[in-house]
């Protein structure tokens, strides 16, 4: 909290967040004193925190699945709030990660934007590590661009110049500003 005023009184006005819990704990006294931040969930959202997440947090980047979709798109009518959505891509096609891989893409987006009525404003990818990232941006700018998105989260703290270069809109950047995470 201690780091994060500054910036709030400096101007900046999004921040995100990995975990649901965490978010809580440090965000609902700071959005009550400051109406125009926006908070981003960043992380990978279990469905069972969705209805604390969809309270909480203005956009969500890690949206990867149906059923997590179904329940974001529930609950937004439980609570009269709708959420701008990143779809997850898969874009190095790895086992060990989330996201929609790119042969479902479309029809996971349609879906989620005619019959669950999602505000999907964007695409999200994590690179596979230690990989030239530049192929991989370069297909999600292509991606974006074939369904119609303007909005592109790519890019963290050791990757976002390249990110930016290809068009990413959002980036996350959290231990260039904060230092590492506590592990």
């Amino acid at each position: 909290m201690n780091a994060i005023l500054p910036l709030i009184n400096y101007g900046h006005k999004h921040f995100g967040e990995n975990q649901v819990q965490e978010a809580l704990e440090k965000w609902l006294d700071i959005k009550n004193d400051f109406k125009d931040i926006q908070l981003h969930m960043i992380g990978k959202l279990q469905s069972n925190k969705v209805k604390y997440a969809i309270r909480l947090f203005d956009y969500i980047h890690s949206v990867d699945n149906i059923k997590l979709a179904e329940k974001i798109a529930n609950e937004q009518i439980k609570v009269n709030k709708k959420i701008k959505i990143f779809i997850q891509v898969n874009i190095g096609n790895e086992n060990q990660k989330s996201g929609i891989n790119v042969e479902n893409l479309k029809k996971f987006y349609e879906k989620c934007k005619n019959e669950l009525k999602l505000d999907v404003i964007g695409l999200m990818c994590l690179p596979p590590l230690n990989s030239i990232n530049d192929n991989y941006f370069l297909k999600m700018r292509q991606l974006s661009d074939n369904l119609g998105l303007n909005e592109l989260s790519m890019g963290m703290s050791n990757d976002y110049k390249m990110a930016l270069e290809h068009g990413s809109t959002y980036i996350r950047v959290g231990s260039k500003i904060f230092g590492e995470r506590p592990k």
